[in-house]
């Protein structure tokens, strides 16, 4: 008789990546290191989650969809048609776009709280906003550094902010920065696990 799968089992990893949509300042290579870091949180078999925007979060959409992963989008639109005629935005490389109609700044704060940890590869002020709202939620976040723009920039702002590292991993080995970060996804689960241990 097959084993009980339990509901833990069916859980899945939700991975932000947060990256520049003009990516004209980024490290050359940093579209093709969005696709291969989509390519690898496919590959694990994890859910991608982005902004449903243009440049690094796109590319990053087309990896993981070229490995046959799944890819969910939030978008600022209030409606598909908002979203490409009004915003400009693709709809290519995405199982689902949530349609939220906050703008971008209320988008960014759904997108991080979407997710269970959120990676950084180049960026500009909206990768920031989004960084911060990751930081003060205490959410387990990777920077992939040598890609240019904010990513490039992070170390210094943190450790310039006074606020300690927060739970910031920084590499540049996309395999490597991908494990510490899911690490750091399970260490929350283990927390969750005990409290409802201890409360029950």
């Amino acid at each position: 008789m097959a084993a009980k799968l339990s509901t833990r089992d069916h859980l899945k990893y939700k991975i932000c990546i947060s990256g520049a949509a003009d990516t004209g300042h980024c490290a050359a290579d940093a579209p093709q290191k969005a696709e291969q870091l989509g390519r690898e949180i496919a590959k694990r078999g994890m859910v991608l989650v982005t902004g449903a925007t243009v440049g690094i979060p796109y590319w990053a959409a087309k990896g993981a969809k070229e490995m046959g992963g799944m890819v969910i989008g939030l978008s600022p639109a209030a409606s598909e048609a908002a979203h490409v005629k009004t915003y400009q935005l693709p709809t290519d490389y995405h199982d689902v776009i949530v349609y939220t109609g906050f703008e971008y700044s209320g988008r960014n704060l759904l997108l991080t709280r979407s997710a269970d940890a959120i990676i950084h590869i180049c960026g500009r002020m909206g990768t920031l906003n989004e960084f911060t709202i990751a930081f003060e939620d205490e959410k387990p976040i990777g920077v992939l550094e040598g890609t240019g723009g904010t990513a490039d920039e992070l170390h210094d702002i943190v450790k310039k902010m006074h606020r300690g590292p927060g739970r910031v991993i920084y590499g540049k080995n996309i395999s490597d920065l991908l494990d510490k970060v899911v690490a750091e996804i399970d260490k929350d689960r283990k927390n969750k696990d005990h409290d409802r241990y201890v409360r029950g």
